[in-house]
């Protein structure tokens, strides 16, 4: 029987890239900043960690930074810890496992702070954690269909299992795409090094471990 859920309470939102796709805005905006529909993307995904009952969300940030850091000061809600990256960009995993410290010892979300969604129903952050499961699981991804998906260059990235476990798609149009938002246990960090490198790295781990998982939007 799966053991009862609990929530997240801490978010780590990855707002430290370049933004280099964007050009010509983000010459003089990071693209958390850029808004679309009248919302930073950063918004964006901090109202919905805030409708999650996030308590605490850290953001790191590289580029522009005092723009991010002025920003996120005008909320009240989820309370912001920046983690600083402005000596060297350290990709998606660099820039988690510097902050594990901020982040704490129980499972946290992950959020893109360039991409964002549109729930119908009930949220998918909430969805999210009714369906993490610690005992099987070292990082559950939210995932959702190609065709629903806007400004995604590349193929699909996962096939998943009647029981959610997830292995590469390898481009097979049946897969399904990262959707920029996930649950994580810290301990897959375990012996990681520092300095730049990628989540892929983690998901990979997970993979072979069978312990990667999905849950589509």
């Amino acid at each position: 029987m799966k053991p009862p859920t609990t929530t997240p309470r801490t978010a780590m939102v990855l707002a430290a890239g370049l933004g280099k796709r964007m050009r010509p805005i983000t010459d003089t905006m990071p693209k958390p900043l850029v808004k679309i529909a009248g919302k930073t993307l950063l918004d964006w995904g901090l109202d919905s960690l805030e409708a999650a009952g996030i308590a605490k969300a850290v953001v790191n940030v590289h580029y522009l930074p005092e723009q991010i850091v002025a920003h996120v000061a005008g909320r009240s809600a989820p309370k912001i810890v920046i983690s600083d990256e402005r000596e060297a960009l350290l990709e998606s995993a660099g820039g988690i496992v510097k902050a594990l410290p901020l982040l704490g010892s129980e499972p946290f979300y992950i959020i893109n702070a360039d991409t964002f969604w549109i729930d119908s129903g009930k949220p998918s952050l909430d969805r999210l954690a009714l369906a993490w499961d610690a005992a099987r699981m070292d990082i559950l991804l939210m995932l959702t269909d190609l065709d629903s998906a806007t400004g995604h260059c590349a193929g699909t990235d996962f096939l998943v299992a009647q029981d959610g476990a997830l292995t590469r798609s390898k481009g097979d149009p049946t897969g399904l795409i990262y959707a920029g938002a996930a649950i994580i246990h810290p301990r897959i960090f375990k012996g990681a090094p520092t300095g730049s490198h990628s989540l892929n790295v983690y998901f990979d781990k997970a993979i072979a471990a069978g312990r990667l998982f999905g849950m589509k939007m």
